[in-house]
């Protein structure tokens, strides 16, 4: 609270902008835990299912798995007596309502990692007014301005930039790495449903 206090109006906004950032951070980090899963052994076992020509099964494995892919894999697998196009049409239709879930809120990291920065940067610039304001007024009242007085109020004036870095930092580190996870699922996404399109594919030929 007293590094808050000193640290200026501008404190606010970026303790705002912390709690946001940490928020997003939980939010995030329980949603991939709640999705993660070996994408290989399940392709494999949908895979298996579909070779034997138990389509229900292989739709009720989707059903009881949780994330984006088994929503994903079930659009294609409901169309498994359907020509080729037509299944990489529902499959796609799929992906389109499953990746803005995957993305979710991401987009907030990036921007409060760039905003923070500058409320930090604008709550200095006001401290520094501040204190050449109150040099004015010792000045112009024949008081002399000690070293120790600039000292104390710049040291004040830093504390909201290093504030905002505080936040930036993590909330950047976050969103990579967030960016990064979304797209290896996605990737491996576009992977399972080649492989489910060719699964399909060869047993209609069959």
């Amino acid at each position: 609270m007293e590094w808050m206090i000193k640290g200026g109006p501008m404190m606010i906004p970026i303790l705002l902008c912390s709690v946001a950032a940490f928020a997003v951070i939980a939010e995030r980090i329980m949603y991939l835990r709640g999705i993660k899963m070996n994408t290989r052994k399940f392709i494999g076992e949908i895979s298996f299912a579909l070779k034997r020509n138990r389509a229900d099964e292989a739709i009720e494995m989707c059903d009881k798995s949780p994330g984006p892919l088994p929503r994903v894999l079930k659009a294609g697998i409901l169309k498994y007596d359907r020509q080729k196009g037509e299944i990489k049409e529902a499959i796609q239709d799929a992906a389109l309502h499953e990746i803005p879930r995957i993305e979710k809120n991401i987009g907030i990291l990036a921007t409060l990692a760039q905003i923070c920065p500058l409320l930090g940067l604008l709550g200095t610039v006001l401290g520094m007014v501040e204190i050449f304001q109150k040099i004015q007024e010792r000045s112009a009242a024949l008081l002399p301005s000690t070293p120790s007085d600039l000292a104390g109020g710049i040291w004040q004036a830093l504390i909201a930039t290093a504030a905002g870095l505080i936040v930036a930092i993590p909330s950047l580190t976050a969103y990579n790495y967030f960016v990064n996870k979304v797209n290896a699922i996605i990737r491996d996404m576009e992977i399972s449903a080649t492989d489910l399109v060719n699964i399909l594919s060869e047993k209609k030929e069959e």
